[in-house]
């Protein structure tokens, strides 16, 4: 079998991964980055997923190679698309003209620039990434892992390693290393949170979508085929939100030739209609930021309730339900009024079926930290005026609302407002493992915490955040737990990353 050494493996080629990949070879180390479909950049990307962030995003609450790779697609586009004037001077192009965010744009154009933020450190050889390879087993020695199996189109490589961070959408190298770690609801008398439910629920886990690119030619018609197993859901779709209870207006009006607003940079965030124009939530492609003949229609990205399977928890493989809804849902469309919307894989990288090449995976396995993110820590209702929870141990930002779907248990929409908060180193460490570290969606958060820290800039900072510390750990020859819990070290810590440019608190 082949077999390899580096100073860290990190698992997982999303945001998160590319951060950590970033961070640790800048500072010097070996990295070897593994990822199991062929396109690097995970939500923004492969998943098809346009950012989902803050309100202040233009000028704060992020970090400096973050906001590197925002300047990045905007300058791609002015360098390479062709934009009218007026879009080429905005500061703040907004090439999809979305209400979702402040920067909607079309996944190969985040893919080429996370390319070029790669290029160096691979080129300089401290960088290596495989494409297509997910781990399958990992072994161990005591309370440290001593290496990764990785499987790959050529077969399996052994890759040894110092550390390892799982940067992966599933959590994939907690069970492989035998790291405790939970998955779905915990119970009340885990967290103390005033949602969680009265028992543990491990199987209640927030909902997958396999998301689509649109755009629409109005008078042709380029309808699917019906779908296999389309009966399964066709009457799951309406316009109409589907429970009146639900703490958060569902997404209902569908309009492909919205009127032109070129000069649009992004959404108003009081706006209490936001999400509920489909089209133009998750829009792409503004047609009237570019020139005449550059695009035949606006293109968006669909990303919306009605494709969201909850039937079963999808972790591993297996979204091939997901899949089936997806294209259904399109089908209804085009047979309930829309046939000229057509299907865009080639937007999405020409998959066998026009869909995103993987599935949004909202919930992954979570570690079981030295310190957890609970409800109370950030939720608005709870903290009030006091702000969330600050935390000694911060490593990073951020801010978005606790935004649970309808989940595979059964439960409606949750939709609760936090306050700004931080992310704690405590959450990116095992209680046990020694050299394992999570580097995204894998952090110490709980069911419901985790529905406000699995967005873009989050993940990446978890990833940053963790790249820097297995090289300071790597310098300083410490465990990660000592950095935590002696102050001089993580000082000296929490300073690296403030030169790196790693915002660790909010503006008062």
């Amino acid at each position: 079998m082949r077999e390899q050494r580096c100073d860290v493996l990190v698992a997982g080629g999303g945001l998160g991964g590319v951060a950590a990949a970033l961070a640790a070879s800048a500072r010097g180390l070996a990295v070897v980055m593994s990822e199991p479909s062929d396109w690097i950049g995970g939500q923004l990307t492969s998943q098809a997923v346009p950012p989902d962030e803050h309100r202040w995003i233009e000028s704060h609450g992020c970090t400096a190679t973050y906001r590197a790779l925002r300047d990045g697609i905007r300058e791609h586009y002015r360098r390479h698309f062709p934009l009218t004037d007026a879009a080429r001077a905005s500061d703040e192009l907004n090439p999809g003209a979305c209400t979702v965010s402040r920067l909607g744009h079309e996944p190969r154009v985040a893919l080429a620039v996370l390319e070029e933020l790669l290029a160096p450190a691979r080129a300089s050889g401290r960088l290596r990434v495989l494409l297509q390879h997910a781990p399958v087993a990992a072994t161990c020695d005591g309370d440290r892992v001593a290496a990764v199996t990785l499987r790959g189109p050529d077969g399996e490589l052994i890759v040894w390693a110092d550390w390892f961070l799982d940067a992966s959408e599933t959590g994939a190298l907690l069970p492989l290393a035998g790291a405790e770690h939970v998955t779905g609801f915990e119970s009340v008398r885990d967290t103390g949170e005033p949602h969680a439910p009265a028992e543990r629920q491990p199987d209640n886990l927030q909902p997958v979508t396999v998301c689509f690119a649109l755009d629409h030619l109005d008078g042709e018609d380029h309808t699917i085929d019906r779908p296999a197993g389309y009966e399964r859901f066709a009457e799951r779709f309406t316009w109409v939100a589907p429970d009146p209870q639900t703490l958060r207006p569902v997404p209902r009006r569908l309009d492909p030739n919205p009127p032109e607003d070129p000069l649009a940079i992004g959404p108003d965030f009081d706006d209490s209609d936001l999400d509920k124009d489909l089209w133009r939530f998750r829009r792409i492609a503004a047609r009237g930021l570019f020139l005449p003949g550059a695009y035949r229609s606006d293109i968006t990205l669909v990303n919306w309730p009605q494709v969201d399977y909850n039937d079963e928890p999808v972790l591993d493989g297996g979204d091939e339900g997901a899949r089936t809804l997806s294209r259904s849902f399109l089908y209804w469309m085009q047979t309930h009024g829309w046939p000229g919307l057509r299907l865009r894989g080639d937007v999405v990288g020409d998959t066998r079926d026009g869909l995103a090449k993987a599935p949004y995976i909202r919930e992954s396995r979570r570690l079981v930290a030295e310190r957890t993110v609970r409800e109370q820590d950030i939720a608005l209702d709870v903290r009030g005026a006091h702000g969330a929870v600050r935390f000694d141990d911060s490593v990073g930002v951020g801010h978005y609302r606790i935004d649970l779907h309808p989940s595979t248990g059964g439960d409606p929409y949750l939709d609760l407002a936090t306050c700004p908060f931080q992310l704690p180193l405590g959450a990116l460490l095992p209680v046990r493992v020694d050299n394992l570290l999570a580097a995204g969606k894998a952090i110490g958060t709980t069911h419901i915490t985790n529905g406000a820290y699995r967005l873009h800039p989050i993940e990446w900072n978890a990833g940053e955040a963790a790249g820097h510390l297995a090289a300071f750990c790597s310098h300083h020859r410490v465990p990660p737990r000592a950095v935590r819990a002696r102050p001089a070290l993580l000082e000296t810590f929490q300073r690296t990353l403030d030169a790196a440019g790693v915002q660790r608190d909010w503006p008062r």
